[in-house]
């Protein structure tokens, strides 16, 4: 248990490093939270300070979860460790407590961390959500179905056994989490509001 909380704690902490209000002010003095969405993520980061610091920032926040789950296979072999500290990177990112627990939405965090735990779920989540921005050109619906259809597969591989079955949490708690903290943009969508990519 000692091992859970502290991994749990680190995992957290990498997660809250707000990574996109850093690169923001690093290269425009913008707190991109005064700005957009008010998310520190990679697309307020676009919108607000340009796109090569919205791709630092996607590595960067990327590289939270792909961290905290190395550093629990490096401690452990115990699977179980590997989602507690990938789902408490996600909560980090989205509230920080650097800055207020005011941070980002979560999904790239959510997205890397798929990669690590299952490369076909993560790959699965890259085509669907790609996709759906490409052919809608709302990243917030893109984000959504990634999240939902990439966590589902990883969930679905984990019942038939080709991932370890405590998996299944990460798929069942992750996307849950990322898809509440885009509640606003859902009902942007239903109302015809939400700004689509390159506007």
């Amino acid at each position: 248990m000692t091992r859970y909380l502290v991994l749990a704690t680190i995992g957290y902490l990498f997660g809250a490093v707000p990574f996109g209000l850093l690169i923001g002010w690093l290269i425009n003095r913008v707190d991109v939270r005064d700005h957009g969405s008010g998310s520190t993520g990679m697309t307020n980061v676009l919108r607000s300070v340009g796109r090569p610091a919205a791709i630092v920032v996607l590595i960067l926040d990327m590289s939270k979860a792909v961290g905290a789950i190395l550093l629990a296979r490096m401690v452990s072999d115990d699977p179980g460790l590997e989602v507690v500290t990938a789902l408490a990177a996600i909560v980090g990112h989205i509230w920080p407590i650097f800055i207020g627990f005011r941070g980002g939405k979560g999904t790239a965090s959510g997205w890397a961390a798929l990669f690590v735990l299952s490369p076909f779920s993560g790959v699965v989540a890259t085509v669907i959500g790609l996709s759906i921005v490409v052919f809608s050109r709302y990243v917030s619906l893109g984000s959504i179905f990634a999240s939902a259809l990439g966590s589902l597969t990883l969930i679905v591989l984990a019942l038939v056994g080709e991932v370890p079955f405590v998996y299944m949490w990460y798929g069942g708690l992750g996307a849950p989490l990322i898809i509440t903290r885009h509640s606003s943009n859902i009902q942007r969508l239903f109302s015809g509001t939400e700004r689509k990519f390159g506007r």
